[in-house]
């Protein structure tokens, strides 16, 4: 699924408050970790910003340019995050930025040892599937995310921590952090195998069954050929899917079913019917409460929508 998913903004300072116009900081400091909030309220470009330890970074409102090392610029937007690794340098362009349309980021910065120390941890108890590819998070290759609804509910989870003012604030924020880093890695490794399945059919075996999914999506897929595809039995097929993805095949191969329905409905000659079963469902009931449940609004009205 594509759709986009956003932590709430935080309110925004009065520009009269502000030290600066332009990437005005806001410090929350926990055991840890540090949360940092930026507003810019005019347009300015290649603006460099470093933190030292790997960061996080979320759009919450408006629009960024962002250049980094060793690739080309692109548009940052709302529901999307961006990993700045350990000592780089990120220059940014605000093209939209004013007063009355200011852009607000959120900005994680993560000492190294405290993602090691996840890391490692997951490693020796939780392995996934593969031997040869461990837990690991990348701030090289899927360092531009789509945010899930998964990352973004941990994400706004941890900015309420971080505004608390109890004395048990830190320990939680602490296993926040760990499953911040979790939902991270498990949007990375969809991004990877969900989207670049092709180039690792002969390397992983979950890229062959998201190969299979898609080439069938229109057919009766079963749970005993998908555990077939990956050697595995079901208990176990569904353990490892989901410790990797963050989500169970079924809900997979219900999520590309409904983006193939999204496509469909675009189309002024299709009707909800139809594409309810050209997209693999039986039951044009239960295909409308799954829509919604995931899209926010029944079939009927996105056809509608999408034909303004």
């Amino acid at each position: 699924m594509s759709r986009r998913t956003q932590p709430t903004s935080i309110a925004l300072h009065h520009p009269d408050k502000l030290d600066t116009l332009v990437e005005n900081r806001t410090v929350y400091t926990l055991e840890g970790f540090e949360l940092n909030i930026f507003e810019t309220h005019q347009q300015a470009s290649r603006v460099p910003l470093s933190m030292g330890s790997l960061v996080l970074t979320t759009m919450l409102r408006g629009k960024k340019v962002m250049h980094l090392p060793d690739r080309p610029a692109f548009d940052y937007l709302p529901g999307e995050s961006v990993i700045v690794g350990e000592q780089q340098t990120m220059e940014i362009d605000f093209p939209e930025a004013t007063l009355d349309n200011p852009t607000q980021c959120l900005a994680v910065a993560i000492p190294a040892d405290t993602i090691r120390h996840t890391v490692d941890l997951l490693n020796e108890r939780f392995p996934l599937a593969e031997d040869h590819t461990p837990w690991h998070l990348s701030n090289s290759a899927n360092a531009h995310l789509t945010n899930t609804p998964e990352l973004t509910g941990t994400l706004e989870r941890l900015i309420h921590l971080s505004q608390e003012t109890h004395a048990a604030k830190d320990v939680l924020a602490s296993f926040t952090l760990q499953e911040l880093l979790i939902r991270l890695m498990q949007t990375q490794a969809r991004k990877l195998i969900f989207h670049n399945y092709a180039q690792h059919l002969t390397s992983h075996r979950f890229a062959h069954v998201v190969h299979y999914i898609k080439q069938h999506l229109t057919e009766q897929i079963t749970v005993e050929k998908l555990c077939e595809l990956a050697c595995m039995s079901k208990a176990t097929f569904f353990r490892l899917f989901k410790r990797e993805f963050g989500l169970t095949p079924v809900e997979y191969v219900i999520q590309e079913r409904l983006a193939e329905a999204k496509r469909l409905l675009r189309n002024p000659f299709t009707t909800v019917a139809d594409v309810c079963f050209r997209v693999g469902f039986n039951n044009t009931n239960y295909f409308q409460v799954l829509f919604k449940k995931y899209e926010g609004m029944t079939p009927g009205l996105y056809k509608k929508r999408c034909a303004v």
